[in-house]
């Protein structure tokens, strides 16, 4: 990505601003206009990596897209200056940037655009837009070191400890998508439905962030491998003693593993069934397990490696 950029003749801005007013020269974040671009953009770019936010006040996913650059460049310690224009007031940049839409996102670095994207990206995937031209990567803010710490506990069986840390994540961050995913996956853990249904209530419908999507199929999961609906893990296991073939009780033993939280071996008596009748009772094996790949989240080591195993079943 390149463009040429010319001054116009025009002066930076040599006011001394706050936060946010241009020609603050050591501020991370700050408005720029027409005239202050070459100053705060072009040139500052020779030093750090200067991310343009272009956007205007009608624009929904410039207000979504805003706080999360604001929040990943005041957490950059000065690597990174984040420089907003508004395009109604100063269309001559995005105009000979060829912007289509907004929001619009340029990195800058030395005097030149190098990258960008467009739309309102979730943060982690402008976090890893950032550290692509950074020298060092981000540090973690206080509330993504309070996830870490629950995801940790909530792995260990701590469900108190996730369900806390998750809790003071939001209360730092109340519009925090995985501190939500979170929270409402550790509510699960602890056997409470309303609980989790209530996180999930507070954050947005329609979002299709993979953490709330998974929270949400979680969820849904739930409502039918309640442990008390189960039954006894060992009547399916004395039932398949009998008869390897039955299923029924190997599919009612896979729903008994996950209520219990024992992912891999649900997971993998759905797999067995699979390879011995793959079209049983109307591939209710296969559909349970895209519901399950669904709940426990893509990136899940043990989904990753169940898929491959699916995969080869399938089409072998």
């Amino acid at each position: 990505m390149s463009s040429e950029f010319t001054q116009d003749g025009a002066a930076p801005h040599q006011e001394d601003t706050m936060l946010g007013g241009a020609g603050d020269h050591g501020a991370s974040v700050i408005d720029v206009t027409t005239e202050t671009f070459m100053a705060e953009v072009i040139e500052a770019s020779q030093d750090r990596l200067v991310l343009l936010d272009l956007w205007a006040p009608w624009c929904g996913p410039c207000k979504q897209l805003t706080p999360v650059l604001e929040k990943l460049a005041a957490q950059s310690d000065g690597a990174v200056r984040l420089a907003k224009m508004n395009i109604d007031e100063h269309p001559a940049v995005a105009q000979q940037l060829q912007v289509q839409s907004i929001p619009a996102v340029f990195a800058f670095k030395g005097g030149q655009p190098v990258d960008g994207f467009m739309g309102a990206l979730p943060e982690s995937e402008v976090k890893k837009f950032l550290e692509k031209h950074m020298d060092d990567a981000l540090g973690q803010s206080p509330a993504e070191a309070l996830m870490e710490t629950a995801a940790e506990a909530l792995a260990a069986g701590q469900i108190d400890d996730a369900v806390e840390c998750y809790g003071a994540a939001l209360a730092q961050e109340p519009e925090n998508l995985g501190a939500m995913a979170g929270l409402a996956h550790s509510h699960l853990a602890a056997g409470d439905m309303d609980a989790a249904q209530h996180v999930l209530a507070a954050a947005p419908p329609h979002d299709n962030d993979p953490a709330l999507a998974s929270a949400r199929a979680a969820l849904a999961l739930a409502g039918k491998t309640a442990p008390s609906d189960l039954g006894d893990a060992a009547e399916f296991l004395a039932a398949l003693d009998k008869n390897a073939n039955d299923h029924q009780a190997r599919f009612d033993l896979a729903l008994a593993h996950h209520g219990g939280g024992r992912r891999e071996a649900a997971l993998d008596e759905l797999l067995e069934i699979v390879a011995r009748q793959r079209d049983w009772n109307e591939d209710a094996a296969r559909k349970q397990l895209l519901e399950l790949f669904d709940a426990y989240g893509a990136q899940d080591e043990l989904v990753v490696a169940a898929r491959k195993r699916l995969s080869s079943l399938l089409f072998s």
